[in-house]
């Protein structure tokens, strides 16, 4: 009974570590100044730096997000905005990122795909890629298994993660030469 009880509670304190440290990262989120301008790249969204205290809702769309139907995606926030008709957010979702991001900017969904192996070798579905940097594709993806786990620091992968019922959403809204709104 031991045994259970020492699990269980190691489990809840990685779980509230996690959330601790998510709300952090969270509090230092910023909009970008000029979407859409040559910005430098952002080689990825663990990069660390002085926290920036941000009091934006993270469930409304960010300002300077762009106009029309888009998906936006926040390097910062680690949250992605799915953009309908008369800029009317239709889902908002938290992903985990890659290690290898794509600069903020806008791009277009290139290629998508129903089921394959994940670059870390985690069978993948619902993949929309939209990027690539240094010959990494970069894309949105569920885990069949529907982990969200941190990537490994010491490989190079694409594979912005989300949830499956995420990924289903983003597979149906997200159809070839759809616009993705990077930011930082």
């Amino acid at each position: 009974m031991a045994r259970s009880s020492s699990g269980l509670v190691a489990g809840l304190t990685a779980a509230a570590l996690a959330v601790v440290g998510y709300l952090a990262y969270q509090a230092s989120a910023s909009a970008p100044d000029q979407l859409g301008k040559p910005n430098t790249p952002v080689p990825s969204a663990h990069a660390s730096g002085s926290p920036k205290h941000n009091s934006r809702n993270p469930l409304e769309l960010p300002a300077k997000s762009g106009v029309g139907v888009r998906v936006v995606y926040s390097l910062s926030e680690r949250r992605v905005w799915l953009v309908g008709e008369n800029g009317k957010l239709t889902r908002t979702f938290e992903v985990m990122p890659s290690t290898v991001s794509p600069p903020p900017g806008v791009y277009a969904v290139t290629s998508r795909s129903g089921t394959v192996p994940g670059s870390d070798g985690v069978p993948i579905e619902h993949v929309v890629r939209f990027a690539s940097v240094d010959d990494v594709a970069i894309g949105f993806s569920a885990a069949v298994n529907g982990s969200m786990a941190s990537p490994n620091p010491d490989k190079k992968t694409g594979g912005v993660r989300m949830k499956r019922a995420d990924g289903d959403a983003m597979w149906e809204f997200a159809s070839i030469g759809s616009k993705v709104v990077v930011i930082p």
